[in-house]
Order: structure tokens, then sequence, then C-alpha cells
């Protein structure tokens, strides 16, 4: 029987800013000036977050199929959540390292870790997905494929000259001017556990380089490099990450995961 992983995880940053700003790593235990720690507002907002979105892909995520959902965090504790048949959760500890402070770079790194040491053998097909959204209608096997991608629903219908994509020649991230198709959102992308084991080896090396050049690019922008240079076997359109602060287009038939802003 087929079995789909989704390994979740939380990062403290906005919609906005993944695509359009360099990566801001928020640690916990720092003041956010307003007299609240971050290590409080990120347990309350992961929470909450974590609880919605378990809830919603419980109900819609890959109906009749075994699912595991491989939950990375770090400091946190899991809400207690109902699962229905076929699936399960399993709890991953996101590992620190000295060196790195950033959380894409951690969750990367603990990803293809877990991958390597047992996800591959438990799972056809992984995706990886931001916590901070929620499932509206079914997500099922029309998703699968090698590799996954999602179309960014901020840039979907804009010209591909506006695509804020890295521009700098030193960065591993660089895509030239001219160049590039689609805009790809960082919140969900999968495929087989081989294929995302790939890409999270390939944007680690990614960061190294940027760090040995005295750069630093976002996530998305690494993830939009990979899809430009391997391209994706299967495209989700945005309707597979909505944001509900636009007007929902005619192009837009079936909205079947709603992204929500982190308010922080």
């Amino acid at each position: 029987m087929l079995n789909v992983g989704a390994a979740s995880w939380w990062s403290v940053r906005s919609h906005r800013g993944s695509a359009t700003e360099p990566e801001a790593g928020l640690r916990a235990g720092k003041s956010s000036g307003g007299g609240r720690s971050l290590s409080h507002l990120r347990c309350r907002f992961t929470g909450q977050y974590l609880k919605q979105f378990i809830q919603s892909a419980n109900k819609h995520f890959m109906i009749g199929y075994n699912v595991i959902f491989y939950i990375l965090m770090d400091e946190f504790s899991v809400p207690p959540i109902e699962l229905g048949p076929l699936r399960t959760f399993k709890v991953l500890p996101i590992l620190r390292e000295k060196f790195w402070e950033d959380f894409n770079v951690l969750h990367m790194k603990n990803l293809n870790a877990y991958i390597t040491e047992h996800i591959q053998y438990e799972v056809d097909f992984l995706f990886s997905m931001s916590i901070n959204q929620i499932f509206k209608s079914n997500f099922g096997v029309e998703t699968l494929g090698k590799s996954v991608a999602l179309l960014h629903a901020w840039w979907y219908f804009e010209n591909v000259k506006k695509f804020p994509y890295e521009r700098r020649p030193k960065s591993a991230a660089f895509i030239p001017f001219g160049k590039g198709d689609f805009y790809y959102h960082s919140a969900i992308f999968g495929g087989t556990p081989n294929e995302v084991l790939t890409f999270t080896a390939e944007y680690q090396k990614g960061v190294i380089h940027d760090i040995e050049n005295e750069l630093s690019s976002t996530y998305e922008r690494h993830l939009n490099k990979y899809f430009f240079v391997n391209k994706p076997t299967k495209l989700l359109s945005p309707e597979y990450n909505w944001d509900p602060i636009f007007r929902t287009p005619p192009q837009i038939k079936h909205v079947k995961i709603a992204w929500q802003s982190t308010g922080i």
C-alpha cells in the first residue's frame, strides 16, 4: 500500500519576507521588545499552528492511504491531537549545532539526517511543509511525483522579470536576469525521499558556498535555484497554498490549502 510522509516544520518568518528579504533567524530567549520572550511567543504560535495544521491534514491529506506526519521541532511539546485511521505522527527533535543558527539550515540538515536514517525506508513519497497553513480540501495522489514544486501565489500572475530571484552572481542561488520560468513557494515541496534528500544536500552546499563568499541568500531563493536547474516533474498550482489576503481570481477554482501569516 502507498505510504506518504509529511515532514512538517516551523520557521519564524513572515510570508512576504520569505520571498523578498534575507533570512533573519530569531532565536528563543531573545527579547521581542514587547516584554515577552520569543521563546514564549514561538511556543504559543507553534502549538496553535501545529494543531490546526495536523487537524486539517488529518481530514484532507491523502485520505485512504498510510500517512506519517514527521514533526520537526526543537524545544516545544506537541499539543494533544487525535488522528484518524492509517495515520500516525513522529516527533523528530531538531538537533542544534553551534555553527548553525538559521532554522531553515537546521531543518534541512536534520531532515537530511532523518531521511538517511529511517524515513527513506518508511514512505514512498515525502513532502516538506511549513505548519502555518491549513488544509481546506482534498490533497490527494494527484500531487505525487518524483519531484514536486509549488507555484507561489504572490508571484503567479507577475511577469518573470519581477521575480525575486537571487541576482548576485557570486551566490549559489544566482539566477541571471532573463532566465527562469516560475517562482516556487518554499512552504511545500516534495517527491520521493531520495529527491528530497538530494535537495537538502544541495541546499547545505549552497549555504556554505555563500558563507565562504560572505553572502547570505534566502532558503526560498536556494529552492528556486535548485528547481531552475533540476526541473520538477510535478507542479502544484497556487490553489495548494493560497493566501487569503488576496481576492480569489477566477483562475483559482478550489483552494486546497490556505496560508496563515505568522502575525509575529
